[in-house]
């Protein structure tokens, strides 16, 4: 018997979280602290706009994953939370915000992102450079590490400049297995972002290339070791694994909730496919313990070079 055409058909139900990927809500005096001084700066944050699960841990500590360019995003990826729309003009002031934060926050590595400016000629890349100029210029011993978007159907120039401004670490994250790009990331192309990064190790192999994966949103396991065999023909050094975790019932549902046993195996196959770091945990952020993975890269690469 079907149900009266006037009754409200109800949501399916949210799936149980498991133990392992619950977290406390943030309320400590340092996250406090941490969100008063990104509000007096003007400056939005992934941590806030993706809903990050490990905001309070991470706040707590003052660290803070700027976002530039604005907080709306011209594209509309399913598994984003950040809003969609037609950004504001970009804010001159914006770079020398970020340098003041970082000296405020006492960073000693900073991770600074940004939503897609398809609108914009190059991309937004032109502020990228100006915000790595201004942490030269206001906090030099603070490391620096972006994580850019693709810049699609811009010009190579776009990411050669923001090389040559001297990042540390160039993350751009490939997110998912090639096959669900066209439901999961429809605004880029994954085989245009194993590019960039392996341009960027081409012109300056000086600098760390990292790149991030989602899981539990519908990939399969080979699929998940060709995307590593794909990061290290593009010579990337860092692979960042985490579970995709659904911001609100508009987006891509989980389809798995992929158990700490599974994570510790991709990261094993990682690890013997060459990477000179792999962090893989239902946790594992982009940004997550960046400062601590940096001095490991550090380290990592030391020794291979030793040998």
């Amino acid at each position: 018997m079907n149900a009266p055409a006037d009754l409200p058909v109800p949501n399916p139900p949210r799936v149980r979280k498991p133990d392992w990927i619950r977290v406390k809500a943030p309320t400590s005096e340092g996250y406090a602290e941490t969100r008063r001084l990104m509000r007096s700066l003007k400056l939005a944050t992934v941590c806030e706009e993706a809903a990050c699960p490990n905001i309070g841990e991470c706040w707590t500590k003052k660290h803070a994953t700027v976002m530039i360019l604005g907080d709306t995003c011209t594209r509309a990826c399913a598994f984003c939370n950040v809003k969609t729309g037609m950004p504001r003009a970009v804010d001159p002031f914006e770079p020398q915000n970020t340098a003041i934060a970082a000296a405020e926050l006492g960073l000693e590595h900073i991770v600074v992102t940004s939503v897609d400016r398809d609108d914009l000629p190059d991309g937004g890349a032109s502020q990228f450079v100006k915000v790595i100029e201004a942490l030269r210029r206001e906090t030099p011993k603070t490391t620096i590490e972006i994580l850019t978007p693709d810049f699609r159907n811009k010009s190579e120039d776009a990411v050669a400049r923001i090389v040559d401004a001297g990042p540390d670490v160039y993350n751009h994250n490939l997110e998912t297995v090639p096959r669900l790009y066209p439901t999961i990331r429809p605004g880029a192309r994954y085989y245009a972002s194993l590019r960039l990064l392996e341009s960027v190790k081409r012109r300056n192999p000086a600098i760390f290339t990292k790149s991030g994966v989602m899981v539990g949103i519908g990939e399969q396991r080979l699929e998940v070791h060709q995307v590593m065999d794909d990061m290290r023909s593009a010579d990337i050094d860092f692979l960042t694994m985490g579970q995709y975790l659904q911001p609100t019932p508009r987006h891509a549902t989980v389809e798995e909730f992929v158990t700490p046993d599974a994570f510790k195996a991709y990261g094993a196959i990682a690890r013997a496919k060459g990477f000179l770091l792999v962090a893989a945990s239902p946790l594992t952020r982009s940004s997550y313990h960046a400062g601590d993975d940096f001095k490991k890269m550090q380290a990592a690469r030391a020794e291979r070079l030793a040998r």
